[in-house]
């Protein structure tokens, strides 16, 4: 475990909280109760890591990302600035999980920046979600997700586009909006 004071001193880490030797933690983040990071994570600047997060080796977390409480976000997955990630949110990053497989690879898997995915959705591996996309609660992610663009539901589809405030501005599935 990283010691705190092996840390920038304008990062927090809760006591029970666990910050493996050689994880990277920008200043202004905080990491709540009982989270866990990995050695060789990257989390930016400002981020807010909630209660029970696991954040795994090779992860890649941008600046301004907020983690709500209960998420994994396994190997292969990158997180680019400003991400808003939902509670109990499910990453995966292996299209043929077997508890012993000697072949296995990882599936990398890319949520742009500004992007909102809701509680209780899955992302399988694979995809990317564009900047500022919008995942509602609950929804599982099988295929890339626009720039923009509203998806909702098991498998997730397309329900229309949103702005960087992640108000809807169209319910025309076929067509994106115009970007000033």
């Amino acid at each position: 475990m990283t010691e705190p004071s092996s840390l920038s001193p304008a990062v927090f880490v809760h006591p029970t909280a666990d910050v493996e030797e050689g994880a990277q933690i920008g200043d202004g983040t905080k990491v709540w109760r009982l989270a866990h990071i990995r050695s060789s994570a990257r989390v930016g600047a400002g981020c807010v890591i909630g209660r029970n997060v696991y954040v795994d080796e090779g992860v890649t977390i941008g600046d301004r990302v907020k983690i709500q409480n209960n998420v994994s976000v396994y190997q292969g997955v990158t997180l680019e600035d400003e991400v808003f990630v939902g509670p109990s949110a499910v990453f995966t990053n292996d299209f043929r999980p077997r508890a012993q497989n000697p072949d296995w690879k990882i599936t990398p898997t890319v949520v742009r920046r500004g992007a909102s995915i809701g509680g209780n959705a899955t992302v399988v591996c694979g995809v990317v979600v564009g900047e500022h996309a919008m995942i509602a609660a609950g929804s599982v992610v099988t295929r890339d997700v626009a720039p923009y663009q509203l998806v909702a539901g098991n498998p997730a589809r397309p329900k229309g586009w949103v702005d960087e405030r992640g108000e809807v501005v169209s319910r025309d599935v076929d067509n994106p909006p115009r970007r000033s």
